[in-house]
């Protein structure tokens, strides 16, 4: 058995599987907790599920796309393209008051 780590909202493990997840809710009252798996699926667990479970803690992914269920061309636009999604002008400029 490995390393056995509390469980706290916010924070992604691996399992042994290699299948990574962030916990998502805890009940201390029932003794369960949620997990949501990068590709969205959530799933409940009982504390003595999770104290039994080979875990290694991670970094939160950089890309949240699998647990959205979008692609990249579901944005809409060319990210890859290096186009910037930074605006610095002031966006009223564009209205006209006078009406």
């Amino acid at each position: 058995m490995g390393m056995q780590y509390q469980p706290v909202i916010g924070d992604w493990y691996e399992t042994a599987t290699g299948e990574a997840f962030e916990v998502v809710a805890l009940d201390p009252d029932e003794g369960t907790l949620e997990i949501q798996y990068f590709d969205g699926a959530i799933e409940e667990l009982e504390m003595e599920t999770w104290l039994e479970l080979e875990l290694v803690p991670i970094e939160p992914p950089e890309d949240y796309s699998g647990s959205l269920d979008i692609s990249r061309e579901d944005y809409g636009m060319g990210f890859d393209e290096g186009v910037s999604m930074r605006f610095n002008g002031n966006p009223l400029d564009g209205f006209d008051f006078d009406r």
